[in-house]
């Protein structure tokens, strides 16, 4: 008897298959695109304008000491007390508006990916959108415990009246942006599946993400691994980046600033474009777990 296939035994298949499918990956980066390049030329417009109300060089930014780190981060506090009022004030509006934009153009492009994927699905544009929501929601709840986390490792490592704790900040650190990443992974799977089991078992939005925690535990567990395989994948992609970016540095004076401006940005458009890849291929993952486990389940 055959050993029990492994949720990442089946990865290089889904990544060939994927690979195969390249209009898949191209409407990934064409809703996040879609998304992505208007907010950013919006926080770039807003930043003229608070940089214009306050110049670099009457803040200080202009003047941080590179050389030693403890004058620098003085130095920075001072310049984000005199830009903190303004950026709040920018965020305030902002925040709402990019999360609203995010989960219109997600719902809609994730539905349109889902039924290229897989045709016989039914486009919903409001049931995605409602689920994407719940996963945003989800997202930025964990970004705000883990900022949370940082402050309070700062508050407990770093005091005025004794000398600040480095060691204890860095593990700290660490140990707590793992165990916040391990959480996600753990966690996000669930609402990743819920689209998908709402539209391969025609379920309401809310039945599907109450069916996603109830899915048995072999599917469970498969989904889990291959969750936190991705997140793995996302971490090395993030890694391997860097190290392009830093590879031309020992010849900058021979490449000059543009040739690096071209690596740097060569280099983020790669961990762009992969990390959407990966992003298909989990999906399509996903899609094929369902066949494996729950393919004829009658919706409840």
């Amino acid at each position: 008897m055959s050993a029990p296939l492994r949720g990442t035994q089946s990865l290089v298949g889904q990544m060939g298959w994927v690979f195969a499918h390249p209009s898949l990956t191209a409407l990934e980066v064409l809703w996040r695109w879609l998304f992505g390049v208007p907010f950013l030329f919006v926080c770039w417009m807003q930043s003229q304008k608070i940089l214009i109300v306050l110049p670099p060089d009457s803040t200080g930014l202009t003047t941080l000491d590179p050389q030693n780190p403890w004058v620098a981060v003085v130095q920075l506090g001072n310049v984000w007390t005199l830009y903190q009022p303004h950026v709040a004030a920018v965020l305030h509006w902002l925040l709402p508006a990019a999360a609203v934009a995010w989960v219109v153009v997600s719902g809609l492009g994730r539905g349109l990916l889902l039924k290229h994927m897989e045709p016989t699905l039914r486009f919903r544009p409001f049931s995605m959108i409602v689920l994407q929501a719940a996963w945003l929601a989800l997202f930025l709840f964990t970004c705000f415990c883990w900022l949370r986390s940082m402050q309070w490792v700062a508050d407990a490592t770093i005091t005025p009246a004794a000398e600040p704790d480095l060691i204890g900040y860095s593990m700290g650190v660490i140990f707590l942006s793992l165990g916040f990443f391990t959480a996600w992974a753990l966690l996000s799977w669930a609402l990743s599946i819920a689209p998908l089991i709402m539209l391969l078992e025609n379920r309401p939005p809310l039945s599907a993400l109450g069916q996603s925690l109830h899915l048995g535990k072999p599917m469970t567990a498969k989904l889990v691994e291959i969750n936190l395989v991705m997140g793995i994948v996302k971490l090395a992609l993030i890694v391997l980046a860097m190290v392009l970016s830093a590879a031309p540095l020992p010849f900058s004076d021979q490449l000059g600033p543009d040739a690096l401006h071209v690596v740097w940005a060569a280099a983020i458009l790669f961990f762009l474009v992969a990390s959407d890849y990966f992003h298909v291929v989990r999906l399509k993952g996903f899609v094929e777990f369902w066949k494996m486990f729950r393919r004829g389940e009658p919706a409840s």
